[in-house]
């Protein structure tokens, strides 16, 4: 990990923000709206995280992702999902070579697309679990093992995955071992009106907008370096493990909707990512410490692939996304401090006795005149 900048805190949180806003107008040169989406792949990268994109085609997952790479100057690789797809189509294999002076044969490792920066594995469940699981050890441990050697693979590294949510015909799910090595999952809406207008005006035209690199390698290994750094009070930890302990029907604190809506709750890698989202999420709006509202931003993207609903929900049509939002508005945020006991009124001091006058001198009597 490369040694952060000799720069004060405040002039490194700004430049992180800028650089935002430069990431941002450059991808915004070729997608139209979608903010939300280009702000979580954000935030996924600088926490060096993988994420799983959901939406129907057309909604320029690929493409963003594409962009993303250019704007980032990274080697980007794309690996299409189909169901004759092998492990060692993605991670590599090795072949004979024959040295053609002396005719001694050799292995030679040949490196498949998972050796980039940036991997689109594009609609990931259209293979068998046996090709999906090739990227398990790639995503956790940023390496891979072929023929007993390991390759470790050059940082920064993530994989985005694209996934199809309407077709089911031929598609196989993601285990869940697999889903939870995600750090994200974001869903893509439609665009509004206005944006779908600006859409195909943009794209039936012959001008195409030429990609800036506002980011390097070395300064996405050292903004990674940056989000671990920033400041997180027990208050808000606390917060994010008690959204996380209330997502498990079997626990004891757990409302009684849960309960009756879901099969299976998050484990101990979605508090940690929601931390460290949380993180990158802040410093990316020039903040330097974690908020109660950059917690709540990102559960719906952590918890919503790592929750699982029974029959009961289903049959009355409640989604992971309405779960989420319930449990936002069950669980409290936590305080800490002793509670400051109200203190008693000041009674008003007594008002001093007046002095009281002296006894009056009783009236003096007339003196008896004299008869004399």
């Amino acid at each position: 990990m490369p040694a952060a900048p000799q720069i004060s805190p405040e002039e490194a949180v700004r430049r992180v923000a800028q650089a935002r806003e430069a990431l941002i107008g450059e991808v915004h040169k070729v997608i139209i709206g979608q903010d939300e989406m280009i702000e979580q792949m954000l935030i996924c990268i600088f926490a060096r995280g993988n994420c799983l994109t959901i939406g129907v085609p057309g909604l320029a997952k690929t493409l963003t992702i594409s962009t993303l790479a250019q704007a980032l100057h990274l080697k980007f690789h794309r690996i299409q999902f189909t169901p004759d797809l092998m492990p060692s189509d993605i991670t590599g294999t090795e072949i004979i070579d024959m040295d053609q002076a002396s005719g001694q044969r050799s292995f030679r490792f040949v490196h498949g697309p998972i050796f980039a920066n940036v991997v689109l594995a594009d609609e990931i469940n259209r293979t068998p679990p046996k090709t999906q699981a090739a990227l398990l050890q790639a995503m956790q441990e940023h390496e891979v093992t072929v023929a007993g050697k390991t390759y470790k693979l050059e940082p920064p590294f993530f994989v985005m995955a694209t996934q199809n949510p309407i077709e089911q015909e031929g598609t196989y799910p993601l285990p869940e071992a697999q889903l939870d090595r995600f750090m994200l999952s974001i869903n893509i809406g439609y665009p509004t009106r206005a944006e779908e207008r600006e859409i195909v005006m943009a794209t039936t035209q012959t001008a195409k907008p030429e990609i800036r690199p506002v980011l390097h390698g070395q300064d996405i290994l050292w903004v990674q370096h940056l989000v671990r750094q920033v400041p997180t009070s027990r208050h808000v930890v606390d917060y994010a493990v008690d959204l996380v302990r209330a997502t498990r029907p079997k626990e004891a604190p757990s409302p009684d909707f849960v309960k009756n809506w879901l099969a299976w709750g998050a484990g101990p890698r979605a508090a940690q990512n929601i931390i460290l989202g949380a993180k990158a999420r802040a410093i990316l709006h020039g903040r330097f410490t974690v908020s109660a509202d950059d917690i709540r931003t990102l559960a719906y993207p952590v918890l919503r692939h790592r929750l699982f609903t029974n029959f009961n929900a289903d049959a009355e049509g409640i989604d992971v996304d309405q779960i989420i939002e319930k449990i936002l508005q069950t669980v409290q945020e936590p305080s800490y401090g002793e509670p400051i006991a109200a203190k008693p009124a000041k009674s008003a001091p007594a008002a001093a006795p007046k002095p009281q006058a002296p006894p009056a001198a009783p009236p003096p009597q007339n003196p008896k005149l004299s008869t004399d």
